[in-house]
């Protein structure tokens, strides 16, 4: 394993901590860990990451909030763990652009090896699409991961930045919400159909915002979205 890849854990159970930090550092991995949200909020503005081990019952600030503050300006992924089984803490979790989910205990064998899956998928799943397209209302700059709309850039989530890209992509073609999720997320199996509805809802807000009378993207009813072409 790259011995660059630097994974943050923010958890407060030292014994979690020490067994997890012990079995990721034999990998190669380079660790650093905090014990409360505020601590790793701070970290990450001084130090860049390629995965977060975030716990949700921190002593200071809920990790889901914590997760929500990363999420305005930083797509790193994200495995929340928790003691919390309940499936609505897992939805809410994915849901706030988590890319996993783990409840306590868990072998820190099976954690690495979701790890492991995780950063091969980023890298092997990252959106490309062609910046050619039938709709000249789109550009997209690939190294700076960014989508303009006539001009002005749009302030994506990372999962919007990848259903905008794909649709982009092929505009006049129909997608439904199971080709986006396995195009677009990491973890498919662990997201649920709804959360395409929320971020295409999301997405057209954004593009409203520059022209409120756009229409861009066209739902099909019980099948799925499409771009429109010009």
């Amino acid at each position: 394993m790259n011995k660059k890849v630097k994974i943050l854990i923010v958890e407060d159970e030292s014994s979690i901590v020490d067994a997890v930090s012990f079995v990721l550092q034999r990998d190669g991995y380079e660790i650093v860990s905090v014990g409360t949200g505020q601590a790793a909020l701070d970290t990450i503005l001084q130090q860049r990451f390629d995965l977060i081990l975030l716990d949700v019952g921190l002593p200071d600030i809920n990790g889901f909030d914590v997760c929500k503050q990363i999420r305005k300006n930083n797509s790193v992924p994200i495995i929340f763990l928790t003691a919390r089984s309940e499936e609505v803490d897992r939805v809410l979790g994915l849901e706030l652009e988590a890319d996993d989910y783990v409840c306590k205990p868990f072998s820190p064998r099976e954690l690495v090896a979701r790890i492991k899956a995780i950063l091969r998928r980023s890298e092997d799943k990252i959106v490309t699409p062609e910046t050619a397209s039938k709709n000249t209302a789109f550009s997209i700059d690939n190294e700076r991961l960014i989508v303009s709309f006539y001009g002005s850039p749009l302030d994506l989530v990372r999962y919007e930045y990848r259903i905008l890209c794909i649709l982009i992509r092929r505009p006049g073609r129909v997608y439904s919400r199971e080709q986006l999720m396995n195009l677009a997320w990491e973890s498919p199996e662990m997201s649920l159909e709804r959360t395409i509805d929320t971020h295409v809802k999301t997405i057209r807000q954004k593009l409203r915002e520059i022209r409120p009378q756009d229409d861009s993207i066209l739902t099909h009813r019980g099948t799925g979205y499409s771009l429109r072409e010009e």
